[in-house]
């Protein structure tokens, strides 16, 4: 190449052919892949520096604070390889992402490659030919402020979790972390099962009436409609806004029973009661549509309309966003550009109408708290949208529907309003008597209707919503037949409802994200690292959509709490990403910032001294949870358990209670669902023991029923000795016999005249014997025939045939006629499977280990061992591809369970989850997810002990 030579550094490799492609001839793309470096961990430190606050957490706090950074041996070829193409560079170009993250990744790169060459910073929002050249022109330096911010992030978080997670690790649990945004996020999952344990259903009734005109009832023809009971004599009825947490009632409303709601249903269903329309209202019904994306709502979009995990949307974002298809994805703005403005108007009005698109554009301003508002909305890229239908050739799967999604969201908010109309009817029935009530009873029934008469953005786009507790809902589009004040209706049916409130609802993924952003914990950009980092370190558990915490996390909140109270305050986790946002505009010096944070100042304690002052930490305390004076709940260190103690059964002399018994939890239960009464359920149920199934007909012994610490099994065992009573108490007595007769040195003593000395002549003869030979050591004896029973057997059920069956395995099912090798049918660590030889075959289920042929086993041997063999061992199969390796997607049974797979990406089904509440969807969303966390790391070898050295073996002086 000849001439000026620019090099361009991007994030990703993903970017580069695209942007190479943009900047033409003269600028070579190399991609940093992320970052190059980060803080060092303390351990690896040069042994001179891993001393004082530098050897604690690779940051040197006493000295401003300054980070030791380390390029991590991942990216030792990648830095080599960018060095390289700097060599022959005419200038540089800093490509990276136009976040706080980005800027630092620039940063570091300007650090350690050390150019000498002019450096040109160079951002863009989105992957377009207009974009890339018009950030190649309006290139700009290197925004110290924001390295700072981030650069203050990284430390901040580096001194939370180092100090903190050891205080975890002693108190709680080995492997725990406590993490700035993670340890809030964890409490507010915690805190909402908190109050679902405390809650307390109350019961309530009403009524549905369903209606229609009285002169043409009969007509079937007649438009017939619903209304719901809303007031009796003038008095609002209670529903479930009335009760509080506890199930009592909060209002004044009147709280009908189930007798009262009975009668009532009976006697307005009579046809001498008078039901008429009293009040006809009827209001314009408006809605706008909801704001271009940011990444929360990106986020929480997809979680609800797609079933994306948070960092699965991300995954497909960054792709999305990478490829040139949509705008930047992390961002906390709704806004949009005036290309985006004049862009969506345009499409909205060539697709659905001019009458569709309002005169002027519309404008939006974030509403969570610490929106920096940098960046404009996720969007489809471009100065021209793509349509769905125009990408559908390239897009496939999950980048295809998250694309539809910003595409439809994007233009449906640049649409009109929806307008129609809601009529709302008032109907009064009585008065009648009704027993236990009044003898002049009279009822008031509601009912409504919303008509769309234009549906202006709905035809684009209509927003999901979370499921909320007593929620007032978006009236949805229903009619109501013509009805006018003082028109005669008539009851069809009327029927008495009973209900029953509900707890607050558990977190799902979307709404753990709209209560982070509202909160201003964290950034949009870390919450699908927030949400993986508390599952994966097994804080919460996913079930279905909701976050189950898990009882560990009731200890970290817990501990957290109590001593570290500041650090999980919501408001105070708010104000530090307020504060990280001053040092990024310059108004705050990051020093004097860590020093205050880490040491203190006025009206602040610093971390340094809360960790100093910890006091002591009853662990005990802090693991246990009493449900009653007799039943604890103990966070153990191999899980749950409950703890009972018998108070009656004191030692009446000490007071002491005897050793308690522990009952274990089991681990599908939820926290909320571990009430009293199901404690006790579980204190009472049989305790499952040993049982004697019966003897075992060819050698007389016992087979045995056990449960043991890998799962229930049953084994073979020697029966008992019977005890012969007579004889033994026969040989008692021949013993005390033989005790009662004098000795034979005491015998020869008394012929001596009484002395006991022991002659020479007799010591010698004692000397002469030989030496008693000590006992043969006895052979070990062998050991029992154990079989773990298989998985559909029950432990409590198992009778004598199929224990012995279990232990004769393994099962000879034949002899190959060709080979003449034994067939062998058995059990074994990764499942049941056929052997012959060296040969082996994996069975479907465990029951065909007893149930397989010889015919059978010759034709699943004929099978190759892998492929078409293996398709048929599925335990489910779908008809569809995965959407982006386009593999057959199935579920098989694993050394460690039921799994997803497609043959190249395998996903663990929870444990919460069954095979059969697998749909596609499902299964398609978990081989995304796994793709997305990506290679589980390797394990660390365990560090081999060096031997000892020997001391070297001295010379010999030399010769003179």
């Amino acid at each position: 190449m000849s001439g000026p030579r620019k090099l361009v550094i991007v994030e990703s490799p993903t970017k580069v052919k695209s942007i190479a492609q943009y900047l033409g001839d003269g600028y070579e793309v190399h991609a940093s892949v992320g970052h190059i470096r980060d803080l060092v961990e303390p351990k690896n430190l040069p042994p001179e520096l891993k001393k004082g606050s530098l050897g604690k957490f690779s940051v040197d706090v006493e000295n401003g604070f300054a980070p030791y950074y380390v390029v991590s041996d991942a990216k030792k070829k990648t830095v080599a390889e960018l060095k390289r193409a700097l060599a022959g560079a005419d200038e540089l170009y800093l490509a990276t992402d136009e976040d706080r993250e980005g800027e630092a990744i620039a940063w570091h790169l300007l650090e350690v490659l050390k150019p000498k060459v002019p450096v040109r910073r160079m951002v863009f929002h989105e992957i377009t030919k207009e974009a890339i050249e018009h950030a190649r022109d309006n290139t700009r330096d290197i925004d110290e402020a924001l390295v700072d911010a981030q650069e203050t992030r990284r430390i901040l978080d580096r001194l939370y979790g180092y100090e903190v997670s050891p205080v975890l690790w002693r108190k709680v649990g080995p492997g725990l972390s406590a993490g700035r945004v993670q340890s809030a996020a964890t409490r507010l999952v915690v805190e909402r099962e908190r109050e679902r344990l405390a809650f307390t259903a109350a019961s309530y009734w009403d009524l549905n009436a369903v209606l229609a005109d009285k002169a043409t009832a009969s007509d079937a023809a007649t438009v017939q409609f619903g209304a719901r009971l809303v007031r009796l004599n003038g008095e609002r009825i209670a529903t479930g806004r009335d009760f509080d947490e506890s199930g009592a009632l909060k209002s004044k409303a009147t709280l009908l029973s189930e007798t009262q709601a009975t009668s009532l249903a009976d006697a307005l269903a009579s046809p001498s009661v008078n039901i008429h329309v009293a009040s006809v209202e009827s209001k314009p019904y408006t809605r706008r549509p909801a704001a271009p994306f940011t990444t929360s709502t990106l986020q929480q979009e997809a979680a609800r309309k797609l079933r994306f995990s948070a960092r699965q949307t991300m995954s497909v974002a960054q792709s999305l966003y990478e490829n040139g298809y949509i705008t930047y994805m992390r961002t906390d703005s709704p806004s949009l550009s005036q290309q985006a403005l004049n862009a969506a108007r345009t499409q909205a009005r060539a697709l659905y109408g001019a009458e569709t698109v309002p005169d002027k554009p519309r404008l939006y301003s974030g509403k969570g708290k610490n929106a920096q508002e940098a960046h404009e909305a996720v969007r489809p890229a471009g100065e021209t949208f793509r349509t769905p239908s125009q990408v559908a050739s390239v897009l496939r799967g999950n980048d295809f529907k998250l694309y539809e999604l910003i595409w439809k969201r994007t233009v449906a908010s640049q649409m009109a309003d929806a307008k129609g109309s809601t009529a709302s009817v008032t109907i009064t029935a009585g008065p009648t008597p009704v027993a236990g009530i009044t003898d002049a009873t009279t009822a008031e029934f509601s009912a409504s209707g919303t008509v769309i008469t234009f549906r202006g953005f709905m035809l684009a786009y209509e927003e999901s919503q979370d499921e909320e507790r007593n929620a007032a809902t978006e009236p949805t589009e229903s009619k109501l037949p013509p009805l006018t004040a003082g028109q005669a209706l008539k009851a069809i049916t009327v029927d008495a409802a009973g209900h029953e409130t509900s707890p607050p609802p558990r977190y799902t993924e979307a709404s753990l994200v709209k209560t982070l952003d509202e909160l201003g914990i964290g950034r949009p950009s870390t919450y699908a690292s927030i949400i993986s980092t508390i599952i994966d370190r097994g804080y919460v558990t996913p079930r279905g959509q909701a976050l189950v915490p898990n009882w560990i996390a009731f200890s970290v909140v817990r501990l957290l709490e109590e001593y570290f109270a500041e650090l999980v305050n919501y408001e105070f986790t708010a104000e530090l990403e307020s504060d990280l946002d001053k040092i990024a505009d310059g108004e705050e010096d990051r020093v004097d910032w860590l020093n205050g944070f880490y040491f203190g100042n006025e009206g602040h304690k610093g971390l340094r001294d809360v960790i100093d002052n910890l006091g002591d930490i009853d662990a005990r305390a802090i693991n246990s949870i009493p449900l009653s004076d007799e039943i604890t709940l103990r966070i153990g260190k191999y899980g749950p358990y409950l703890e009972v103690t018998d108070t009656e059964a004191a030692n009446p002399a000490t007071g002491e209670v005897e050793t308690p018994r522990r009952v274990n939890i089991p681990p599908e239960l939820a926290p909320d669902e571990l009430t009293l009464a199901k404690a006790q359920e579980l204190i009472d149920a049989p305790i499952v023991t040993d049982r004697v199934i019966g003897v075992n007909p060819a050698n007389g012994k016992n087979i045995v029923a056990k449960d043991g610490r890998f799962g229930p099994y049953v084994t073979e065992l020697e029966p008992e000795p019977v005890v012969d009573m007579e004889a033994t108490l026969a040989l008692a007595e021949a013993a005390a016999a033989l005790l009662a007769e004098p000795k034979v040195d005491e015998v020869a003593a008394a012929a001596s005249g009484g002395s006991t000395t022991t002659t020479t002549a007799a010591k010698k003869t004692a000397a002469k014997k030989p030496a008693a030979k000590k006992p043969a050591k006895a052979a070990a004896a062998p050991k029992p025939r154990t079989a773990s029973l298989f998985k559909t057997m029950d432990l409590a059920a198992i009778d004598l045939e199929t224990a012995l069956r279990l232990l004769d395995l393994p099962r000879t099912v034949g002899e190959d006629p060709e080979l003449k090798e034994p067939i062998t049918a058995q059990n074994g660590k990764f499942g049941p499977y056929l052997k012959r030889g060296t040969d082996t075959r994996s069975l479907e289920n465990e029951d065909l280990i007893f149930d397989i042929d010889l015919p059978g086993a010759l034709e699943l041997f004929a099978q190759p061992k892998y492929g078409a063999r293996r398709a048929s061992s599925a335990l489910k199969d779908f008809d569809e591809p995965d959407p982006e390796s386009g593999k057959a997607i199935k579920i098989k049974d694993g050394r460690f369970g039921a799994y997803v797979t497609d043959g190249i990406t395998n996903a663990t089904i929870p444990k919460a989850e069954t095979i059969e509440e697998i749909d596609f969807a499902r299964a398609v969303q978990m081989l995304a997810d796994k793709r997305a966390k990506g290679p589980a790391k390797p394990r660390a070898a365990a560090a081999r002990k060096a031997p000892a050295r020997k001391a070297p073996a001295r010379k010999a002086a030399p010769k003179k």
